[in-house]
C-alpha cells in the first residue's frame, strides 16, 4: 500500500495508454513520457505497461506502507527517501514506513515511479490510464489527493526473492539501490532547449515560403497555456499561403497543429483523437520523450528528419530496451 501525504502538482496513474477506442472517440491518454515509464518498469521486474505514477514539476510525498522495490525514472524531481537523496534509473529497495520525498526539478518535469508488481486499480476499457477530463480510469478516475491509499499488486516470486536479496544489502539503512543502472546512451538528453526531430507534416506544402523556414530556423517557447493534451508554442507565426478548409483526419501524439492565430500546439498524450487544423510537422517518436519534459518557458528548435531515418532511430531505441531488458535479467540473477 503507497499512503500520499502530499499530492504534489499532478500526480496520475499512466500506462501505456487506451488503445483501440479512438473510433468511439475515447483518447488513448497514458504516459507522456513512455520511454521512462517502461524503463522504470523493467528496473523492477513489471511488464512494460504496468501502471506507473506520473508526477509532475512538483512531485509527491510518499509513504510506503510495506517493503518495496521501486524505481524513479524521467525527468530529475531531487527524489530523496526519509530526507537521503536517491538516484534515478536504477532498482531501489524500500524499507515499510519509509516516505519518499521531491524537490526542486533539474531536469525535466515529470518522473516515472514504478513498484514491483504494479498498481493494483481497476482497468478501464483496456487500460489503468487516468483520463483526467473524463474523469476515467486511474485512481477513481483523478489525480491523487493527500491520505488517498493506493494499493499494490502482489510481487511475482522472482521480484520477492531479488526483494530479499537486496534487504540484505542494507546494512541498516532504510533503502537499498543498486550500483548499475542503464548505460549513459540510454538515458534520454533532457534539456530546456532541445533540437527536436521533426518530419513535415501531411500539410506543409500549404504553408507560405516564409512560415516554411521559420519553422526549422526559428526558436518556440512553451506556452504557460500547455498541458497533458497539448503543448502551445510562442514563437514566429506560421501561415497558410491562402486559407483554406480542411476536413477533420486522425491526429498522432507530436502532429504540430496550427490554428488561425499561427501559433503551433503540439499534442500530447491526452490529444483529441480527430484534428481539423493543418498539420504542418511530426515529430519523431524517438523525440516524444525530450518533449514530454518541456517546462513552460523553455524552448526548443526543429530539425528535419525523413520518414526512412525516424524509422530507423525507433528502430535503433526498441533495440537498445530490448538488449537492457535482457541485461536486467542478468543483473538480477547476479543479485540472487
Amino acid at each position: 500500500m503507497l499512503k500520499i501525504i502530499k499530492e504534489g502538482m499532478l500526480t496520475s496513474v499512466q500506462d501505456l495508454g487506451r488503445t483501440s477506442y479512438q473510433k468511439y472517440g475515447v483518447i488513448v491518454s497514458g504516459s507522456m513520457d513512455s520511454y521512462a515509464h517502461r524503463i522504470a518498469n523493467l528496473l523492477v521486474g513489471n511488464e512494460e505497461n504496468a501502471a506507473t505514477l506520473e508526477a509532475t514539476l512538483l512531485g509527491p510525498e510518499i509513504e510506503f506502507k510495506q517493503d518495496s522495490m521501486i524505481a524513479i525514472c524521467g525527468g530529475d524531481l531531487s527524489p530523496a527517501i526519509n530526507g537521503q537523496k536517491v538516484n534515478t534509473w536504477r532498482s531501489i529497495f524500500v524499507k515499510e514506513g519509509s516516505v519518499l520525498k521531491f524537490g526542486k526539478s533539474r531536469t525535466g518535469c515529470r518522473a516515472y515511479i514504478a513498484v514491483a508488481g504494479g498498481l493494483d486499480v481497476p482497468e478501464v476499457m483496456d487500460s489503468q490510464s487516468t483520463y483526467l477530463r473524463a474523469e476515467l480510469g486511474g485512481y477513481q478516475g483523478r489525480a491523487l489527493k493527500s491520505g488517498d491509499q493506493l494499493p499494490m499488486c502482489e510481487p511475482n516470486d522472482n521480484q520477492k526473492k531479488i526483494m530479499e536479496a537486496m534487504r540484505q544489502q542494507m546494512d541498516g539503512d532504510h533503502f537499498y539501490e543498486t550500483d548499475w543502472m542503464p548505460a549513459a546512451d540510454m538515458t534520454p538528453p533532457y534539456s530546456s532547449q532541445p533540437v527536436i526531430q521533426m518530419l513535415k507534416g501531411p500539410q506543409y506544402a500549404l504553408f507560405n515560403e516564409q512560415s516554411q523556414r521559420n519553422i526549422f530556423e526559428e526558436s518556440y517557447s512553451v506556452s504557460s497555456q500547455s498541458d497533458r493534451m497539448g503543448y502551445r508554442l510562442e514563437g514566429s507565426p506560421l501561415s497558410l499561403t491562402e486559407p483554406k478548409e480542411l476536413i477533420s483526419e486522425a491526429v498522432a501524439f507530436g502532429s504540430i497543429q496550427v490554428p488561425s492565430d499561427g501559433n503551433p500546439i503540439i499534442l500530447m498524450a491526452d490529444r483529441q483523437t480527430t484534428g481539423g487544423y493543418p498539420k504542418i510537422g511530426q515529430i519523431a517518436s524517438v523525440d516524444l520523450s525530450l518533449v514530454s519534459q518541456l517546462k513552460p518557458g523553455d524552448k526548443m528548435s526543429f530539425k528535419e528528419i525523413t520518414l526512412e531515418e525516424a524509422q530507423k532511430a525507433l528502430i535503433k531505441q526498441e533495440q537498445s530496451i530490448q538488449i537492457l531488458k535482457r541485461s536486467i535479467i542478468l543483473k538480477s540473477k547476479e543479485e540472487l
